[in-house]
This record gives C-alpha cells, sequence and structure tokens, in this order.
C-alpha cells in the first residue's frame, strides 16, 4: 500500500513549539494533508511519552494508532560535546520498535542529562556513544542523523559538524543507515557527494505546529510496519521507498551564506569573493548549506547515483493561496480558501502533486489552480533563505501580482 509518511516533529514539549502540538491536532492535520504515518517526536519527555501511552493504540507491528493514523515512535536529541579539541553539536532521531525500548531509552539517558528540560533534550554526550547506547539497548532501533547539512546543529554544519560520517559516529557508521536532508537541502545536492550514495536519504517537516506537518515528507509502497518500514530504507528499496516530498531548498533558512542583522545574503561565489566577511559589520558571515555542499563534493551539479531515490519539490498549498490571493499565509481569507479546497479534494497532497489541471481549475479559483500548476512544473522564484531567514516565494511576477481592488474583493 502507498502512504506517505513525516517521521521528525516536536510536541508542545518542546522549545518554540505550538500549543497545539498534541495527539488530537497532529491525527486532524495528518488528515487534512493526507499523511498516514507520523512520528509522534519528543518520546524523551515524561509528560509527553505519558500522553502517548494513554491515547495511542498497539497495532502490535511496532506502530501506533488514534483515530485512523498511524503513529512510530521517534525522539530527536541534541548532542553537545568537544572531540579532538573541537565543539559539536549534532541533532540524531532516534526510532524506537515500542513502548517497552522507549521506557529503557529513557532510563539509560536520564543517568546523563535532565530529559524533563525540553521535548528535544540537550546532553553532553558523543553522538559515537549515544549510538552504542541505544543499539545495545535495542538493535531494532533505527538512527538518522537530522538535517545533516544546518550550520549549527548537524553531522555536517559549517560550525557544528564533521567532514565524514565515520569521524563522528567511529564503528557505529556501519549501524547508519539514513541521512535526514533538511529543508534547505534536496536529494539533488547530497548526490554530489559519492560517500552518501550508501544511504538512504529522507525528509520530514521537523514540524513546530501542526499546520506545518508533510511541509516535506517520505512516500512509500509497503507493508506499513515497523520492520518492514526501517528495511525498506536499511536496503533503500527504490520498489518500496517511491520519493521524497521536498521543500524548494532555497526556501530554508539556511540555503545561501549570509548575516540577518545586515540584511546581506550571498551566494557561495560571492562569500568567496568577500572573503567570508560581511561587508557590512566585518564579522564571519554565516556558511550555509549549499556552500557546504560545494566544500564536501566530489561530483559536479547534475551528477545522479544510479540508486538514488526520486524526489518531488512542493510549496505547501496555504503558501500558494496566500501568493495567489495577494495575502499574508496567516489571514483568515487564506485559511476559508484552504479548507475550502481540501473539502473538495481531500487532502493537500492530492491538490498540490495528484489532480489533473482541469480538475483543479473546476475545483478552486482559477489563478490558485495556475499557481499550483506553476509551482508542478518548476516556475515560481525563491530568494534564498539565509542566516535563518526563510526564502520568499515568487510564483508570479510583479506584473502578475493580484491589484489592491482584487486583495479587496477576494475578502468577501
Amino acid at each position: 500500500m502507498e502512504f506517505v509518511a513525516d517521521f521528525h516533529i516536536h510536541s508542545k514539549y518542546s522549545r518554540a513549539t505550538s500549543k497545539d502540538m498534541d495527539v488530537e491536532h497532529l491525527a486532524k492535520w495528518a488528515k487534512l494533508k493526507g499523511i498516514q504515518l507520523i512520528g509522534t517526536g519528543d518520546f524523551t519527555h515524561h509528560l509527553w511519552l505519558e500522553e502517548l501511552k494513554s491515547k495511542l493504540e498497539d497495532k502490535g507491528n511496532g506502530l501506533y494508532a488514534y483515530k485512523g493514523v498511524n503513529f512510530i515512535l521517534t525522539a530527536e536529541i541534541s548532542c553537545i560535546y568537544s572531540k579532538n579539541n573541537k565543539g559539536h553539536r549534532i541533532h540524531n532521531i532516534i526510532f524506537a520498535p515500542s513502548f517497552k525500548t522507549v521506557d529503557k531509552i529513557n532510563h539509560h539517558l536520564a543517568a546523563i542529562g535532565n530529559l524533563a528540560s525540553d521535548g528535544r533534550p540537550i546532553l553532553g554526550l558523543d553522538a559515537a556513544e549515544l549510538a552504542r547506547i541505544i543499539f545495545n539497548i535495542d538493535p531494532n532501533c533505527f538512527i538518522v542523523p537530522g538535517h545533516i547539512w544546518t550550520p549549527w546543529f548537524s553531522l555536517f554544519g559549517s560550525a557544528s559538524g564533521f567532514d565524514r560520517i565515520e569521524d563522528c559516529f567511529e564503528e557505529q557508521a556501519q549501524n547508519i543507515y539514513c541521512l535526514e536532508t533538511g529543508l534547505s537541502s534536496d536529494p539533488a545536492m547530497n548526490w554530489r557527494l559519492s560517500a552518501l550514495d550508501r544511504f538512504s536519504l529522507i525528509s520530514n517537516s521537523d514540524s513546530h505546529s501542526p499546520s506545518k506537518i508533510g511541509r516535506e515528507a517520505n512516500v512509500f509502497d509497503c507493508e506499513m510496519s515497523y520492520k518492514e518500514i526501517t528495511d525498506t530504507l536499511k536496503n533503500k528499496d527504490k520498489k518500496k521507498f517511491l520519493y521524497t516530498i521536498e521543500f524548494y531548498p532555497e526556501e530554508g533558512k539556511y540555503h545561501y551564506d549570509g548575516h540577518r542583522l545586515c540584511g546581506v545574503r550571498f551566494s557561495p561565489q560571492e562569500t568567496k569573493r568577500a572573503k567570508g566577511i560581511c561587508p557590512k559589520c566585518g564579522k564571519r558571515l554565516v556558511i550555509g548549506v549549499m556552500n557546504r555542499v560545494d566544500q564536501l563534493a566530489d561530483r559536479p551539479e547534475g551528477f545522479r547515483p544510479d540508486n538514488a531515490i526520486p524526489y518531488k519539490n512542493l510549496i505547501p498549498l496555504d503558501e500558494i493561496v496566500a501568493e495567489a490571493k495577494g495575502m499574508g499565509r496567516a489571514s483568515q481569507a487564506v485559511e476559508h480558501e484552504y479548507r475550502a479546497i481540501i473539502a473538495k479534494f481531500g487532502t493537500e497532497f492530492e491538490v498540490l502533486g495528484k489532480a489533473p489541471k482541469e480538475d483543479l481549475l473546476k475545483g478552486m479559483d482559477a489563478r490558485i489552480a495556475d499557481a499550483i500548476m506553476r509551482v508542478r512544473e518548476g516556475r515560481a522564484h525563491i530568494a534564498p533563505g539565509y542566516d535563518g531567514e526563510y526564502g520568499k516565494i515568487s510564483i508570479f511576477g510583479d506584473d502578475d501580482k493580484p491589484k489592491k481592488h482584487e486583495e479587496q474583493l477576494s475578502l468577501f
């Protein structure tokens, strides 16, 4: 059976998250989006774990369910430590096959750091040691380095990471089968590194609010069970792991280099000419994902490995509606339009990727339908994100923006 999975989210117990990041709202939004399997996130937090245990039904296959939506037990651990006289900050996503295993993990990690302080706990623990602990507790666990290119908190991060997976995980590198590309990179950027060919590349929302789940996701055609999914990722099985759903990487917060406070956004070439220094304040620029990929790549842009899993770039529907209507995505008019479209088509992924153009034109405002088709065809301009600032989308050219009277009429 074909299904969509978003493995990496956070609960209401993580910093800077919505109070609606609970089981009920996650299930509700999963149905709106068209997501059949979602990570729980934050299983290390005692209050969230209590809620999960009380509300989720054990399906007996390593997955859990709530009102027709399936959940897989996941948590993100922030490892902050020194190694070889250099500081590292690495985020890893842990998958567990049962609450019994989760209890053992939490018991062990609670002796190392304060798990109750945040949904994503910070531990002074080497990532290699974390892997040893997890796999010793249960070899069926699965570890995925999170958003591997983000400058500040990742495996390859320009400010905090390593140049090679083996340098981070040591002998445990052989037990890492999968990497999360993050919002600021897509698979094609990762294909430029031959060292990553053996890994399955997954994409997840890392969502802090229910409406953002599924902004990146994974599409499978296999039995929906913990073992089948993790085996599919271990084997990089192209028949069962069909494709990933991606942000346009330019939209991510760290695609380009720059200084947000100075308003300086640089491509890798511009950074090189500036010798890595901000021309406004004289401090070092934050080196983004595209530049970091360039540093480590041993292949040209456009290279595609033989065993590559395909991907599709999409822009979330509420962003498309907001752009088409010339309004903020948080406006009531945009939310009303979004709900009306979902009511007609069933799910957001149906609208974004599957519904034929003629059906879109019949079921919604023609301008929104046109915007969806432009995104499908890759005809969107995005000013790249940098130094924590999301990229800015422009689906229509300046001459094709809604006029003021059109914006006003669309409110009624």
